[in-house]
């Protein structure tokens, strides 16, 4: 296999083939690129992480100051997570995925921001199912049942509307949006990452669980296409 390209880790899951490869574009003056792919569709490029580190500004910027303790809910290649502790005022990072591969690549040092959030002693990935943790009684951390939350930050699915897998379809309902604001604190925020416009019907799910709703396009450039792309952040505060 050429240097320009290379396969560094191919799994069979319940959701579908896995693959972790890194490419270097000849457009880009050879630089250097991760991808995740999920069968035929592509969950996530270290070309594009705009969006994935706004999530992280923006949720924890509905914030109110303290301490905080935070749940991601997606690790991908990391950049959430590395951009929510980049805020001093996180205490404690609780980010939780479902493929254990993609964990296993950040504490092998397989993709570049790895070392980074495996040194942090505030950070620990969970191998789990994030939506059965959000509907769930005891909430999203095993070791403390029942433990509140300032903050929750959402990118798994492509958006409410298109999911990756078809069970996860209750969480975007009122019933499944209360159970996650239950594992918020008081005035905890949840924010998420959709690649669709702006869903005024899921706006006003939110609305009916949270008491301050508001919505972000966040635009980042595209240097294959030549053009700027775009996606959107939901933050929600509970009140």
């Amino acid at each position: 296999m050429s240097r320009d390209f290379e396969e560094l880790d191919y799994r069979k899951t319940p959701m579908g083939e896995l693959t972790l490869r890194r490419r270097r574009v000849a457009l880009l003056d050879g630089l250097e690129v991760f991808e995740v792919k999920l069968g035929e569709a592509f969950l996530m490029s270290s070309l594009f992480h705009v969006v994935e580190e706004a999530l992280a500004d923006l949720g924890l910027g509905a914030c109110v100051k303290g301490d905080w303790n935070v749940v991601v809910g997606g690790l991908g290649l990391g950049y959430t997570a590395v951009a929510a502790l980049a805020h001093d005022e996180v205490r404690s990072l609780v980010v939780i995925d479902v493929l254990e591969a993609v964990i296993e690549w950040h504490q092998g040092g397989l993709v570049p921001l790895g070392a980074e959030l495996v040194a942090d002693p505030r950070c620990r990935l969970v191998h789990d199912d994030f939506f059965a943790r959000a509907v769930s009684v005891d909430g999203f951390d095993v070791q403390q049942p029942g433990r509140k939350f300032e903050a929750v930050l959402l990118d798994i699915d492509h958006s409410p509307r298109h999911l990756l897998r078809r069970e996860h379809g209750v969480f975007y309902t009122e019933e499944g949006l209360r159970a996650l604001a239950g594992h918020l604190s008081g005035e905890g925020v949840f924010a998420l990452w959709s690649d669709d416009p702006p869903d005024e019907a899921f706006l006003e799910l939110l609305r009916r669980v949270f008491a301050r709703v508001t919505v972000s396009e966040v635009f980042f450039d595209n240097p294959l296409l030549d053009c700027q792309s775009k996606s959107t952040i939901y933050v929600a505060v509970k009140g």
